[in-house]
């Protein structure tokens, strides 16, 4: 079986998945090859590198004058498909298909022609509309019957001008009529995609896994370094503070609490974020030390995630592993990690429910985590058991 995944990335979160997936079919003696279209270079003869800088960048600025993510990178992709044919997958795994990157009328032309079949993961809702990743806080469902008139093309991917109804209907023929398996990391990604043009396919759930090796409670001097003294750390993680991720909120948090008390650290803000934040707060910026991240997530005695849009964040896991309850909103799949014991779930903007919530955490530092639902291992296991279970059909 020769089993080929494709993602915008070879790290972040969805890179990450394919990274840790294909590690797990080598061990198991799986031909496995990756395919990324943006970062590092290749450094086996199982990875693809699309390798085309000029090509995203045009890509991107075609985007934002045409709306049309996905429809350029036509000479890259032509060399990818020149690349599969050589390799002859039987199964192709796709994650994260926008990012500049790729042409997808290309890509599922082979698709199609070659009757491979199709697992894949919705790292996102960007498949089923017309433009956006996520819509939640603008509250749309044009993307049930038809996206038009989108008022969220200022989003990534930026847009100046709108293709949504175009977007939309080409998505709907591209992607339908094929041999396709969708996974969802949540559950309620999976009940919106039910509503989606793509529910003519079996969607099942694979919960994202963490590293638990790597993500545990851990001794640390984070309060040492930071001078924080005594204080309860309330900690908020992201790879990037938009609005959707809460931002906002933190600052009317900080308003409230006793800061004789309490200290909140925002870690993943840019810098022009962190020159911006009341001294009152600790901003970190964006790190690449995973031991960094472990030791904040050890040292906090509250995680808090008050994100308005969101799939199932790994951010959350990554907490309970380390032994530090969760707060977080009832936005899409965050709440499906937090159970009684673990954390709470608060309506969206419910400040106050934050603060109140606050001093009743649980304090021990043994892991919270469900490794039998959220592990690394738990998840590997589930994706091969489907190509497994294909293999055979």
């Amino acid at each position: 079986m020769k089993v080929v995944q494709i993602n915008h990335f070879s790290y972040k979160a969805a890179g990450n998945i394919m990274i840790g997936l294909h590690a797990s079919m080598m061990a198991e003696n799986i031909e496995s090859y990756v395919v990324w279209g943006r970062g590092r270079a290749a450094t086996t003869n199982n990875e693809y590198y699309m390798e085309d800088k000029a090509g995203v960048y045009l890509h991107a600025l075609y985007t934002r004058f045409s709306d049309r993510t996905g429809f350029a990178s036509v000479h890259s992709t032509k060399r990818l498909i020149t690349w599969l044919e050589q390799i002859k997958p039987d199964i192709i795994h796709l994650h994260c298909v926008h990012g500049y990157y790729i042409n997808l009328p290309i890509l599922f032309d082979y698709i199609r022609r070659k009757h491979i079949k199709v697992f894949w993961t919705q790292h996102d809702c960007w498949s089923f509309t017309g433009h956006c990743a996520y819509f939640e806080l603008v509250g749309c469902e044009k993307w049930k019957d038809g996206c038009h008139h989108c008022e969220q093309n200022v989003t990534y991917p930026t847009a100046y001008v709108d293709a949504s109804k175009r977007n939309w209907h080409d998505k709907k023929n591209m992607f339908s009529g094929l041999n396709i398996t969708i996974i969802t990391p949540c559950e309620w990604l999976k009940n919106v995609m039910e509503k989606s043009f793509l529910n003519q396919y079996e969607i099942k759930v694979i919960h994202n896994g963490i590293d638990t090796d790597v993500f545990r409670f851990r001794e640390n001097s984070v309060k040492e370094i930071y001078q924080i003294g005594k204080k309860d750390i309330l900690l908020g993680v992201a790879s990037e503070w938009s609005e959707r991720k809460g931002l906002k909120d933190f600052l009317g948090l900080d308003k409230l609490i006793d800061h004789e008390k309490y200290q909140i650290v925002i870690v993943g803000v840019t810098a022009k974020q962190k020159a911006t934040l009341p001294s009152t707060i600790i901003g970190i910026e964006r790190t690449n030390n995973v031991q960094e991240l472990v030791e904040l997530y050890s040292a906090a005695s509250c995680f808090i995630n008050p994100t308005y849009e969101d799939n199932f964040p790994t951010t959350n896991l990554e907490a309970l592993a380390c032994g530090t309850p969760v707060i977080t909103y009832k936005t899409g799949g965050s709440p499906e990690s937090v159970c009684s014991g673990v954390g709470y779930v608060l309506e969206k903007g419910d400040v106050v429910g934050i603060l109140e919530k606050i001093p009743t955490m649980y304090r021990s530092k043994a892991s919270l985590l469900d490794n039998n639902r959220f592990s690394k291992e738990a998840m590997n296991s589930k994706y091969l058991e489907l190509y497994k279970n294909a293999q055979n059909n």
